[in-house]
């Protein structure tokens, strides 16, 4: 270490740079997901945006966490979800990426989920390409994963199908 590097628990911070340790396996950094359904980004498939669809985000959501600590401007999203928990269908404009760490992840695709299924386990990953419907069901032990996509996610674009929702 140099006379300006000083180290705080599990930073390192130097004059140039600050390097980050952390296992997205932990318990800590971890908060609900909120989905902003309002935002032009969500889209209901059957048209509007999400908020005119006729289900309940919040509760179709608890079980889902996302990480505090993954840094979004490298476009990732760290994901935790709860044994058993299965999210909506849905679609993106962009090709997406996953890496499971923990956990396994079933991925089913097809406008109903017909066209096939895997399941993606710790050290493996997943490419949905771009318009392709997909829906993720975490195993009995919940599932951690890192989603990214082929641009900045400021240019992503999520098209919500009705199946896997709680409705109003």
């Amino acid at each position: 270490m140099g006379p300006s590097d000083e180290i705080t628990g599990d930073v390192r911070n130097t004059r140039d740079m600050t390097i980050e340790h952390f296992s997205l396996v932990a318990d800590g950094g971890w908060a609900d997901l909120a989905i902003d359904q309002y935002s032009p980004k969500h889209f209901w498939t059957e048209g509007g945006l999400l908020a005119d669809a006729p289900v309940n985000v919040d509760k179709t959501f608890n079980g889902v966490s996302v990480s505090t600590k993954v840094n979004k401007g490298f476009h990732l999203n760290g994901l935790r979800l709860a044994p058993n928990y299965s999210g909506p269908r849905r679609h993106q404009n962009l090709d997406q990426l996953i890496f499971v760490f923990a956990g396994e992840l079933r991925v089913n695709w097809g406008a109903n989920g017909e066209e096939g299924a895997r399941t993606i386990r710790p050290g493996q990953f997943w490419v949905t390409t771009a318009e392709t419907p997909h829906r993720l069901t975490a195993g009995p032990e919940g599932a951690i994963f890192v989603e990214t996509w082929s641009k900045p996610i400021a240019e992503l674009e999520t098209y919500w199908h009705d199946e896997g929702w709680i409705h109003n």
